[in-house]
């Protein structure tokens, strides 16, 4: 489920006010990303996937960020980011619209201005250190694709306040 419109209009607002020029193309809703690559695979880019995750304890939401051919274990990601094996699982739908205002279907990092500071941000180093003229999410909706450059995104993701947890997805759990 998508964001009101008004909310797509908010982050374009932010992004200008940013400075950060973003480049846009529309497509039919989507739901995977398997459903999505056909429609924009002619960007050329990091495209990601996005989960939103919480600990079983129900203490903290995540969202997680990678590269949209990245197969993600959600117990060795626990261990990566120090909640213990077992305890991350997907949050639900509810807990998506009410800290990123987004539903199924649309989890997108660019949601964090909407995040009071309830979730903690985790991003795949393949993004900034891939070599990608332009990363990709949704803006608020499944039915379309934004690119910026990984520099704008950081600065993007900053100021909404959250300071991503950059992971290493290839390197061995120590």
């Amino acid at each position: 489920m998508a964001a009101p419109p008004e909310l797509r209009e908010a982050l374009a607002q932010r992004l200008r006010d940013l400075g950060i020029a973003a480049v846009t193309a529309e497509h039919p809703e989507v739901f995977t990303v398997e459903e999505m690559m056909p429609h924009v695979q002619h960007m050329k880019g990091g495209h990601s996937k996005n989960l939103f995750l919480k600990d079983k304890k129900k203490k903290g939401f995540w969202l997680v960020t990678v590269l949209h051919n990245r197969q993600v274990n959600l117990n060795d990601l626990a261990k990566k980011l120090g909640v213990g094996s077992g305890n991350l699982r997907f949050a639900d739908e509810n807990a998506m619209l009410e800290k990123l205002k987004v539903g199924q279907g649309c989890a997108t990092p660019l949601a964090l201005f909407c995040d009071q500071g309830d979730v903690r941000f985790v991003l795949d180093a393949g993004f900034l250190e891939g070599g990608h003229e332009k990363v990709y999410f949704h803006p608020m909706t499944n039915s379309a694709t934004m690119g910026l450059s990984p520099d704008d995104f950081l600065k993007f993701v900053r100021s909404t306040g959250h300071d991503p947890i950059i992971i290493h997805f290839d390197e061995d759990i120590k």
